[in-house]
């Protein structure tokens, strides 16, 4: 495994931001392992939604944890907002770093990872295979 640690500058959208870090680093795949920082927009599709929420103010990232491949990001987040109320979800394009968004990424070195379509949920869902 390899490590990239990052910190996404203001204004960035995260998700945006964690695909290109990928593409930029010329690898295929990543773990996010850790994600915290704040967010001045968020973003997010909650559980068993179809359509992503927006949310307005200020908000605090508890965890950000998933997986980036050339075929799509899978990422789920904990946000706060100043009151401490915390909300959690599918991580849409949308969500604008405030201050700052400090990420670890790591690669797996033997394993390749992929999302293919799976006819039983009917989303791109992670393939695991062996071989870097």
């Amino acid at each position: 495994m390899s490590y990239l640690p990052l910190r996404l500058q203001p204004g960035v959208d995260l998700r945006q931001s964690l695909e290109a870090a990928l593409s930029a680093g010329g690898e295929s795949s990543a773990f996010v392992v850790s994600g915290i920082g704040s967010l001045s927009s968020a973003r997010l599709r909650f559980a068993g939604e179809e359509s992503e929420t927006s949310l307005a103010g200020m908000f605090e990232i508890l965890c950000l944890a998933g997986t980036l491949t050339r075929d799509g990001a899978h990422l789920h987040m904990a946000i706060a907002d100043r009151h401490g109320r915390v909300v959690g979800g599918h991580v849409c394009y949308g969500n604008t770093v405030r201050t700052t968004a400090e990420v670890l990424l790591a690669h797996p070195q033997d394993w390749r990872l992929s999302r293919e379509l799976d006819a039983s949920t009917g989303f791109k869902e992670l393939i695991v295979r062996s071989g870097g």
